[in-house]
């Protein structure tokens, strides 16, 4: 039987110097409701697919939570047990029992970085200016770059007009050639509030000679000042030239040193990985292009940005080694610099080594794809097939994806459905007589095939191969909409942009940003948080 800890005892769990992992394995929606600061979401649907990269070793003490009461926790445990995780216990009565024993409840996601965001525009006073003044200098002709502080991929939705993308890190890196003049103001802007104070901020703890200020509230609150942004922008910041990647590595080293920066040889690396006691996370901060170019052998992709703004999606184990990797030095150093000053006490950057940086080491190179832990395919039909079954009639779809992939287009006449909570899936759908599950990969249908043949043993299950993806690469019709849903479309968070009408996200915008600015009050009441300060 999985062990029960006390609140109180896992408060002291948190402000030790241990290694230790906490999980909600509740769907991310409702994890989002109320959760412990430090608590990682790992949602019992899709654990296999996230907990090797979160926890990645299976000795790492492990304590999981729910509401209180919901069983959850408990099946997480059977399932981690089963995967081969050996220390597990569960937090006695859940995010309920954490409250009840004076613990606090943060809802939201990312909340240790949304929280630090906020925590570092306040200590260094972090120069940010309304989107109205940027309007202003715009038209006036101030000369001045407007840098967009985010992934590609969410730059290209939706950006500030004439913005550039240089994603978090990669600021320092590129801004030498992006604004040589220093008369040149820097604005650096994301969709809210933390990777524009971050980034901002990172240009000053870096030096340069430009005035740097942070769009206030981002392309959100452009877009609440009544200007409109642009969409489908491809304005990348190209790679830095010789004499600008000497400039940032300059700055780097200026960074390393006022932020107590730790460097790690090859064979400390080595050594640390052969540590069966100690958790290690090797983190390539470049970009994705630079990752699948050329890798080190087990390593993962967690761009510098991305990882101060979302640490808890890529390092799950409190106490843990983090190795940052970048042979040019400078993307590693900044990203070990603020994990420095969000209290993470062994962060190292690799020490490059030869020419291209990667001397000695196993390399490999392409897009990541591990296997979830646990796998077994079931067995499959194609889209084809399934095509005529359907026509024949008696199929029933079941669509595990997320409900806002559900939402936005699925298989004509799929019912959605959450994997955690099939059973409610099992009360609408009783009659099936032949089941195909699909997901957006088919990975995760896989997964849920032997519970849905557990639940349905009188119907013929089945999983899509290649899932929907495959679906809509043949172009076989989709309809949108969520009207076929078997449970409550909470599984994933929905950022503001993500609900269905203007009213809506002009409401859900600013309840959010209002809630980033409440964090830097609330962080206050949990003594488990301890960022550090560098003056």
């Amino acid at each position: 039987m999985t062990r029960v800890i006390s609140p109180a005892a896992l408060r002291e769990l948190l402000l030790s110097a241990t290694e230790i992992a906490l999980l909600d394995v509740r769907e991310q929606g409702v994890h989002c409701q109320g959760h412990p600061f430090f608590a990682c979401a790992l949602p019992l649907s899709r654990l296999e697919l996230m907990v090797g990269d979160l926890v990645p070793r299976s000795s790492a003490p492990i304590v999981l939570i729910d509401g209180g009461g919901e069983g959850l926790a408990e099946r997480a445990a059977a399932k981690l047990a089963e995967l081969g995780y050996t220390d597990i216990a569960i937090l006695e009565g859940g995010c309920a029992g954490w409250k009840a024993g004076g613990g606090e409840l943060f809802s939201g996601v990312n909340v240790p970085s949304k929280a630090f965001g906020e925590f570092v525009e306040h200590h260094y006073d972090t120069p940010r200016v309304p989107p109205q003044e940027i309007r202003r200098l715009i038209d006036s002709g101030r000369k001045l770059v407007i840098l967009d502080s985010r992934p590609y991929a969410e730059y290209h939705r939706m950006s500030i007009p004439g913005a550039i993308d240089t994603p978090g890190a990669e600021l320092v890196y590129r801004v030498h050639d992006l604004a040589p003049d220093p008369e040149t103001l820097v604005v650096v802007n994301c969709a809210g509030r933390t990777r524009s104070i971050i980034g901002c901020q990172s240009l000053r703890n870096a030096g340069i000679a430009n005035q740097v200020v942070a769009l206030k509230d981002g392309t959100m609150g452009w877009e609440l000042a009544g200007y409109q942004c642009e969409r489908g922008s491809t304005g990348a910041a190209s790679a830095p030239s010789a004499a600008g990647e000497a400039k940032a590595r300059a700055a780097a080293e200026h960074v390393a040193r006022r932020f107590e920066v730790k460097f790690a040889t090859r064979g400390e690396v080595e050594s640390w990985r052969r540590d069966p006691g100690r958790t290690l996370y090797l983190l390539d901060v470049r970009t994705r292009e630079e990752f699948e170019q050329v890798r080190i052998a087990g390593s993962r992709h967690a761009p510098g940005g991305q990882l101060i703004q979302a640490t808890d999606e890529f390092v799950g184990v409190r106490g843990a080694r983090i190795v940052c990797i970048d042979p040019a030095r400078v993307r590693s150093v900044m990203t070990a610099s603020w994990l420095n000053q969000m209290g993470w006490s062994e962060v190292y950057v690799l020490q490059p080594e030869g020419r291209d940086g990667f001397a000695g080491w196993t390399l490999e190179s392409g897009p990541r794809s591990p296997t979830p832990l646990g796998f077994k395919p079931w067995r499959t039909v194609t889209a084809r097939e399934l095509v005529q079954r359907r026509q024949q009639g008696g199929v029933t779809v079941l669509d595990l994806a997320t409900s806002l992939r559900f939402r936005e287009r699925h298989i004509p006449g799929a019912w959605w459905a959450v994997r955690a909570r099939l059973d409610e899936a099992r009360a609408k759908l009783a009659d099936a007589q032949a089941l195909v599950l699909t997901s957006e990969d088919s990975t995760l249908a896989h997964l849920a095939a032997p519970e849905a043949a557990a639940l349905w043993p009188d119907a013929e299950v089945s999983v899509l191969k290649g899932g929907n993806a495959i679906w809509f690469a043949v172009k076989l019709p989709a309809e949108t909409g969520i009207a076929n849903a078997t449970t409550t479309p909470d599984d994933v968070w929905y950022k503001p942009y993500d609900h269905d009408h203007a009213q809506d996200y002009e409401k859900h915008a600013r309840a959010y940003l209002s809630w980033e600015v409440a964090l830097v009050e609330q962080i206050k009441r949990d003594p488990t948080i301890r960022f550090r300060c560098y003056d």
